[in-house]
């Protein structure tokens, strides 16, 4: 399994991959739905504001994840982890875990403090993700399941700092994916 980042010659692949790991997972319509949300990031968002991650077993992509810029009041350097997809064949593996754990350190070594997610916090807790309060950091639209607006901080520092409310990139500045 090789890990790094994404490149343009990807785009195709990773929409696929994400299409198709959504639909088998959620159904159809999310798994289009996903789809778009990742071709809107990949062609849509500036390239400072987005990083993306492949993991690769002979030469076909089988996860991939995304870190978008948040923004809030305070000047704080923040990144969203979403969308993230591994092959339905490669799942219960350990490789969303080793992709989030190489992204992570990534954003570490570019000076990245704080990281945010919205997802399954049984899952994300493996790779240091904890709740963070609505108080503390809001995320940018109502949430569906508070419990799974996540965090952590990167520079040993703290999130409970109050942050304000989150700004995300254009492409997920849609209620549905909250």
């Amino acid at each position: 399994m090789k890990f790094s980042k994404s490149s343009e010659s990807d785009r195709q692949e990773i929409e696929v991959l994400f299409t198709r790991t959504f639909s088998d997972s959620e159904g159809e319509s999310e798994g289009k739905l996903i789809g778009h949300l990742v071709h809107e990031l990949m062609n849509g968002t500036e390239t400072d504001d987005i990083f993306g991650f492949i993991a690769t077993e002979q030469g076909q992509i089988v996860g991939c994840i995304f870190f978008t810029r948040l923004s809030f009041g305070s000047r704080v350097n923040a990144f969203m982890l979403s969308p993230v997809a591994v092959d339905t064949g490669h799942q219960g593996k350990g490789v969303g875990q080793k992709l989030i754990n190489f992204g992570i350190d990534h954003l570490r070594e570019r000076g990245v403090e704080l990281i945010f997610t919205y997802g399954n916090p049984n899952y994300y807790s493996k790779v240091g993700f904890e709740h963070v309060p609505q108080e503390f950091a809001e995320a940018p639209f109502k949430l569906t399941h508070p419990e799974g607006w996540l965090g952590q901080s990167l520079d040993g520092g703290s999130i409970k700092l109050p942050l304000g409310q989150a700004c995300c990139v254009e492409a997920f500045n849609d209620p549905q994916y909250w």
